[in-house]
């Protein structure tokens, strides 16, 4: 990381709690909550955006449209997090590889290739979307909130991801235990953290 942050064993106050209260969450030390040290109620506010969002759309929605969004980003840490997911709750590891890859025989949805492109023309060129990329997510059955659902998410995953790239955060260690094909597929910016580093591990929102 590139700032110096609070380590658990000086916090105090804000910080302690949110420490506290993400290990007791996820059930191990994050190291992207030690980012969030200096400044804990930006992390409430983040977390606070994330539960608003999350629950509008289904779990594998919410999921494709935040690793078409972390893709296009190019987020290691949170490509590895939501493919993660994906790969163990949803697909399946090689399923997720070719997401990632974008493999023409894909078990996708054409809504869900529909919101996945979306998703990332958000990142990439949101200025340039026009009422027609809209319209077609209507012609497979969005409505206009679940459209709105999926450009937050997308849109959210800007600040998460681009500000622990700014700060030098990287995947955690542990996402060494990922299938080799599907770890490689994910690693689409900074390095995965080295074993040697893994005494603060990641988890992302």
């Amino acid at each position: 990381m590139f700032i110096r942050t609070i380590p658990r064993s000086e916090a105090q106050g804000q910080v302690a709690q949110m420490y506290q209260e993400i290990e007791q969450r996820v059930g191990y030390f994050p190291n992207w909550v030690q980012a969030f040290s200096l400044r804990p109620e930006v992390w409430r506010g983040w977390d606070a955006l994330v539960a608003a969002i999350r629950p509008n759309l289904s779990a594998r929605t919410y999921e494709l449209a935040t690793l078409a969004a972390a893709r296009a980003l190019r987020s290691t840490y949170c490509s590895m997090a939501h493919g993660r997911v994906l790969a163990e709750k949803v697909f399946d590891p090689a399923t997720v590889t070719a997401i990632m890859q974008d493999a023409d025989a894909l078990p996708l949805e054409p809504r869900e290739r529909a919101l996945m492109a979306f998703a990332e023309r958000i990142v990439l060129s949101p200025e340039r979307i026009t009422a027609a990329e809209v319209d077609e997510l209507r012609s497979h059955g969005f409505e206009d909130a679940e459209i709105f659902d999926v450009a937050a998410a997308a849109s959210a995953r800007c600040f998460f991801a681009k500000l622990l790239d700014a700060l030098g955060v990287q995947a955690d260690a542990r996402f060494h235990e990922l299938d080799r094909a599907l770890r490689d597929s994910l690693t689409v910016g900074r390095p995965i953290a080295d074993h040697r580093d893994c005494g603060v591990e990641t988890l992302v929102a």
